[in-house]
């Protein structure tokens, strides 16, 4: 196969939050917010679902093959996922056109047959679109993909990869630059990070000399704009790890376990979002129209984000858990009893263990604790609960 040169990838280390300035942030913060709300709102009435793991995890270890960034494969499974839906959509639209018109009915098997080949070409395609939205310098060659659908059996020229690409795109209006949980993750995390710096600055809290002594040495004449920034960033990791008000959740740190929660929810997806529903209706059995209302829930990025970030913080340490679930709440107005919902769902799925000829059981009290605090009377109400 002929394989890429592997880049260097970028490691944790290379993050930087709280380099950002505050103005910026908050436009971002509020972009984010009404994306999300548009999201979920076009979300209603949408049925199906193709995050299945085993095409999670094929588009996972498709983009470390290739070496494409993290980011990546989170926006292939959601193109994948907006064009598979589209695809079925059109054929329902199709099936109740003939019927109401009673003319031939279509091969329906032949169809079936045609999009179950045609599969493999599609998700590549996505992975493909996906990395050229990336902006990292190293694309994926169209006999890089040939080359690899040839090691699985599928035999296909580059003019039938580029128009299954243009195919990905027309259904898709063209519009394939999706938002992905991630980058609401790291809009989180750097909002979380920016407060941090404003309060641990704030005369208020007692650092005047801190807030002087900084405001001297990015107003200096002979300060250019990178030892600003350095100065900058200085304070702002001594927050991170020294914390504030004792609590101790270094920003990579919890970035690097955000990373991980967020595959493990992309790959068991319906498992995660499965408990969450029974959770929030208090019923094991969920009926079909609390199933349909559902499915805004799981598209709603902003809530998977605060559940991601708190679940992180949790497994950081937990003491911090309701300080941090906090401010999640305060930044985007989701409730402390949604937040302890997701968070439960997402940790009970991350701290189950398999072992072979035996499923290890959640010890509740592991989760159950911290999360009580936040849901108690004194705070506000209001959780994921579908009519």
């Amino acid at each position: 196969m002929d394989r890429p040169v592997r880049p260097r990838l970028a490691s944790l280390s290379d993050f930087q939050f709280g380099a950002v300035a505050t103005e910026t942030i908050e436009d971002a913060l509020l972009h984010f917010a009404q994306q999300n709300e548009q999201a979920v709102q076009e979300s209603a009435g949408r049925m199906g679902s193709f995050r299945e793991t085993r095409i999670v995890e094929f588009v996972f270890l498709l983009s470390e093959q290739w070496c494409l960034e993290k980011s990546v494969s989170y926006q292939a499974v959601e193109i994948l996922e907006r064009f598979m839906i589209k695809q079925a959509e059109n054929i329902c639209r199709q099936a109740s056109i003939q019927l109401r018109e009673k003319t031939e009915p279509q091969n329906w098997r032949a169809l079936k047959e045609q999009l179950f080949n045609k599969f493999i070409l599609r998700l590549v395609s996505c992975v493909q679109l996906a990395s050229k939205l990336s902006f990292h310098y190293k694309k994926i060659s169209n006999v890089t993909v040939l080359n690899f659908l040839q090691a699985l059996g599928y035999l296909h020229t580059k003019e039938e990869l580029l128009e299954s690409e243009l195919d990905v795109l027309k259904s898709l209006n063209f519009q394939v630059n999706l938002p992905t949980p991630l980058a609401y993750v790291e809009m989180l995390l750097e909002v979380l990070v920016d407060l941090q710096l404003q309060r641990f600055l704030t005369v208020e809290h007692g650092n005047q000399e801190a807030h002087e002594q900084l405001n001297s040495f990015v107003s200096h004449d002979n300060c250019d704009y990178d030892q600003r920034r350095g100065y900058i960033m200085l304070f702002t990791m001594r927050i991170l790890h020294l914390g504030y008000n004792g609590c101790l959740v270094p920003a990579t740190q919890l970035y690097a376990t955000c990373l991980t929660l967020l595959d493990l929810v992309y790959l068991l997806h319906e498992p995660v979002y499965e408990s969450l529903l029974r959770a929030s209706i208090e019923n094991s059995t969920p009926s079909q129209l609390q199933g349909e209302k559902f499915i805004s829930v799981k598209e709603d990025f902003m809530l998977l984000a605060v559940g991601i970030i708190a679940a992180s913080a949790f497994i950081q340490n937990h003491e911090c858990w309701s300080q941090v679930a906090g401010h999640l709440q305060s930044i985007t107005g989701i409730a402390l009893e949604s937040i302890a919902e997701l968070s439960y769902a997402i940790l009970t799925h991350s701290v189950g263990a398999s072992t072979p000829g035996r499923q290890r059981p959640v010890p509740p009290h592991l989760v159950a604790g911290a999360l009580r605090a936040a849901t108690s009377p004194t705070h506000e109400a209001g959780g994921i609960h579908p009519k």
